[in-house]
C-alpha cells in the first residue's frame, strides 16, 4: 500500500473513531435525562440538547456527506434551532448515529482527488479532508455543551472514563 493511501486510512480511521467517541458520550448524556430535559434550554440565549443533535445533523450532512459526495446542498440551518419537540431521545439518538455512520462511509469511500479538493461550504473554502476536519471537531464541540448542559441538569460526573485509568503515563 502507498504512503498516501496509508495516509487517507489513517485519517479516516482516527476521525471516525472520534465522532464515535462522541456518539458514546451523547449517548450516555441522553440515558441520564427524562424525555422532559431534552427541549429544556439553559437560558433564552442556549440551545437545548434537541436542538444541538438536530444541528449536528445538518453540520455532519452538510460538510461531511452532500460536500464529499458533491450532493445537493438541502440544509436549512435555522430550522435546526426553530423546533422546540417532535422527537423522543430515542429518535434524535437514531438520527444522530444514522448521520454519523452516513458520513464515516463517505469519508471513507471517497477518493484522494476529492478529499484534496477545495469547494465552497456555508462560504468557507476547505479541502475535503478540512471538511471533515471540521466535522470532527465541530461534533467534539457540541458534545462538550451536551456534557455540560446534562451535567447541569443531574449534578453529576457522567463516568465516560469510569473503567479507564486515566493518570497512565505516556510510555
Amino acid at each position: 500500500m502507498d504512503k498516501e493511501k496509508q495516509l487517507q486510512e489513517e485519517l479516516i480511521w482516527n476521525v471516525g473513531y472520534r465522532m464515535d467517541e462522541s456518539l458514546r458520550m451523547i449517548t450516555i448524556c441522553l440515558d441520564q435525562l427524562p424525555e422532559s430535559d431534552i427541549w429544556k434550554k439553559p437560558n433564552a440565549s442556549a440551545n437545548s440538547i434537541g436542538n444541538l443533535i438536530l444541528h449536528l445533523c445538518g453540520n455532519i450532512t452538510q460538510y461531511g456527506i452532500a460536500s464529499i459526495q458533491n450532493l445537493e446542498d438541502t440544509r436549512s440551518r435555522d430550522e435546526e434551532f426553530s423546533v422546540s419537540s417532535g422527537f423522543t431521545k430515542a429518535e434524535l439518538l437514531k438520527k444522530l448515529s444514522d448521520t454519523i455512520d452516513e458520513a464515516k462511509r463517505a469519508f471513507y469511500e471517497a477518493p484522494l482527488e476529492e478529499l484534496l479538493r477545495r469547494r465552497a461550504v456555508q462560504g468557507f473554502q476547505f479541502s475535503g479532508v478540512g471538511n471533515i476536519i471540521h466535522v470532527a471537531e465541530h461534533l467534539s464541540y457540541h458534545t462538550g455543551q451536551i456534557a455540560l448542559w446534562t451535567k447541569l441538569l443531574k449534578d453529576t460526573d457522567l463516568g465516560f472514563y469510569k473503567n479507564v485509568d486515566l493518570n497512565i503515563k505516556n510510555e
